[in-house]
């Protein structure tokens, strides 16, 4: 059945409100604007949704060319290779002209999201967030596999988010960190972010516990509706989610100069893995 006008709309109106709540829940620390691109870098941490070009609205057309080497300038004179993130919202001529420039495509990621109404949380564990902002970014730090001197970078991203945050952890019974889950209440949206569990306690149900109780969290704080982000090739994390109630909400995909693409889609992503 074709989709109507007014169906695409709506579409692009809740992926407008999650683009817009992701950008919040995970900041930047310099964002600027050229029209309704949303350019966002970091110098302290090299997450690719960090620093990358967000083009935020279809209609946005004009002098692609200009707009585009005035970014590249910017992200040199930054340190940080230029990389744009396309999502519904950025127009399709414009990832047209990134083909004709010979662009790679890659690191292709899935928001998923759940009317938190039709999820049964009633036995899910009523877990209270840690307050220890360090103890949390060590954890984060082990189960992502992320370098230490990324310490630092972390932990000024959490300071700077303004919504009233719940990070929570799991350690083992020696003490080890196991999984890490923050969940960031907005309005009546909620993203689940940073989620990892270390490699060694995979397919043990620790993940689905922990978003369960992240999504209990959401809830008491008034959200309605959850969203996260999952890259597309992590099937055992898009079976954990879709187990959960979520559905996809809508794609997006990362673009780079020809032959840079490498170097930036290694392991140190930021999308939830479990």
């Amino acid at each position: 059945m074709a989709t109507t006008e007014a169906e695409r709309q709506s579409r692009l109106a809740f992926v407008r409100r999650l683009e817009a709540a992701s950008l919040r829940a995970w900041p930047a620390s310099q964002t600027e604007y050229d029209g309704t691109w949303v350019i966002r870098l970091t110098g302290s941490f090299p997450a690719k949704r960090l620093n990358s070009v967000n083009p935020l609205d279809p209609g946005d057309t004009r002098d692609f060319a200009a707009r585009v080497e005035r970014a590249r300038e910017r992200f040199a004179a930054f340190g940080r290779p230029l990389v744009f993130r396309l999502s519904p919202l950025a127009p399709p001529t414009l990832a047209e002209h990134l083909d004709q420039e010979g662009w790679d495509a890659f690191g292709e990621s899935i928001v998923l999201s759940a009317d938190l109404s039709q999820i049964d949380l009633s036995d899910a564990l009523d877990g209270i967030p840690t307050r220890d902002l360090n103890r949390y970014v060590e954890t984060s730090l082990v189960v992502h596999g992320r370098d230490p001197s990324l310490r630092p970078g972390l932990l000024a991203i959490l300071q700077s988010i303004k919504a009233p945050a719940g990070m929570f952890i799991r350690a083992g019974f020696d003490g080890r960190p196991v999984a890490a889950a923050l969940a960031v209440p907005d309005g009546d949206l909620a993203g689940v972010l940073d989620l990892a569990v270390s490699p060694a306690h995979r397919r043990q149900g620790i993940g689905r516990d922990l978003v369960r109780t992240t999504l209990r969290f959401a809830l008491h704080k008034g959200a309605s509706t959850a969203w996260l982000q999952v890259e597309a090739d992590n099937e055992a994390g898009i079976e954990l989610y879709r187990g959960l109630g979520f559905t996809e909400a809508y794609r997006y995909v990362y673009r780079a100069p020809a032959g840079s693409a490498q170097m930036l889609s290694g392991p140190s992503s930021e999308e939830e893995k479990e």
